[in-house]
């Protein structure tokens, strides 16, 4: 029996607008799968779903955490696992929404027994990071996993960071981990989670709808959001939550504005390129984690009738018990 059933894809690629139409045809619960709607007071720059939209449908996993804390893989797993018996329970269908693929991944394969976190282990790393920087500790990861490199930016620090951790500490690669855990907990205990992937076919559709994006999340205060969690004074883009997409970006251009005595709106027209660019990015990695999970069903995002089909697709699935 399907445990619950995953809408994954890049970022912009219509997964709230389709889950919220599923919702108005069968009884289901949302489980968001995103590493910054965790976050209370990030609202704009994460284009997390309004109050109208989360009024719609109940929805879990957001505003459930602090900015100044973490929230990891495994973290996820426990929750999401909890809330999928709990909806089950209640007669509806858990129905995972968002595009952080390493959540999806972990729930699916498991992470059970990847090596705790080292703080002195940590802080090495961070040095070695202060004295080669970010991409040379990329090099360094690409070397010992390349699978893992591959997936990440020469500048994602905190996932850099883990990576290296898990293989000084284990010396083993994080993929690998990744890989044996799916191995060990076997057909029968692994989640039967089917994926709906709303993927592209024509990646500028994607691209136009991200800048599209971006742009309304600057008319609508995206800077005074920012400003409101800068004066709070105990953030800093150490944080992972200030390092989500948008946020670093912001955050370091207001530094520079507050260096050099500039007006906020000045940053605006380099903040929409460097924040539309790191956000194709993050979309880019995202379809490369979606194209390893070879059992996920593919519909069209671009395509007139995307909501149709993936209500079909969802019928499919639910009909056949994959």
């Amino acid at each position: 029996m399907t445990q619950a059933i995953a809408l994954v894809g890049p970022t912009a690629s219509g997964k709230t607008a389709a889950a919220l139409a599923i919702a108005q045809q069968m009884p289901v619960e949302i489980i968001s799968v995103d590493s910054a709607l965790v976050y209370r007071g990030m609202d704009i720059g994460t284009a997390k779903p309004n109050a109208q939209e989360l009024a719609q449908v109940p929805h879990h996993l957001i505003d459930i955490r602090d900015p100044t804390q973490a929230y990891s893989a495994a973290e996820f797993t426990r929750d999401a696992t909890l809330l999928m018996a709990e909806i089950r329970g209640r007669g509806k269908l858990p129905l995972l929404v968002g595009g952080t693929m390493l959540y999806i991944k972990a729930l699916r394969d498991g992470i059970d027994d990847l090596p705790t976190a080292q703080p002195e282990l940590r802080a090495e790393i961070e040095a070695q990071a202060m004295a080669i920087g970010w991409p040379g500790m990329h090099a360094e990861l690409a070397k010992v996993d390349p699978v893992t490199a591959a997936r990440l930016t020469p500048n994602d620090s905190q996932r850099i960071s883990r990576a290296l951790e898990v293989w000084r500490v284990s010396g083993k690669p994080l993929s690998v981990w990744f890989a044996q855990a799916a191995t060990q907990r076997g057909a029968d205990t692994t989640p039967r989670i089917p994926l709906i992937s709303l993927e592209p076919q024509d990646r500028a559709w994607l691209h136009a709808r991200i800048a599209q994006r971006f742009e309304a999340m600057l008319a609508a205060g995206f800077l005074d959001e920012m400003h409101t969690l800068r004066a709070r004074g105990d953030l800093h883009l150490e944080l992972p939550s200030m390092r989500c997409v948008g946020y670093r970006q912001a955050w370091e251009l207001m530094d520079k504005a507050q260096a050099t005595g500039s007006a906020l709106e000045t940053i605006v027209p380099q903040l929409k390129e460097l924040g539309i660019a790191a956000t194709r990015q993050l979309a880019k990695r995202q379809i490369t984690w979606l194209r390893s999970m070879n059992d996920r069903c593919i519909v069209a995002c671009d395509a007139p009738d995307a909501v149709a089909q993936t209500w079909a697709t969802l019928q499919r699935l639910i009909a056949t018990g994959l």
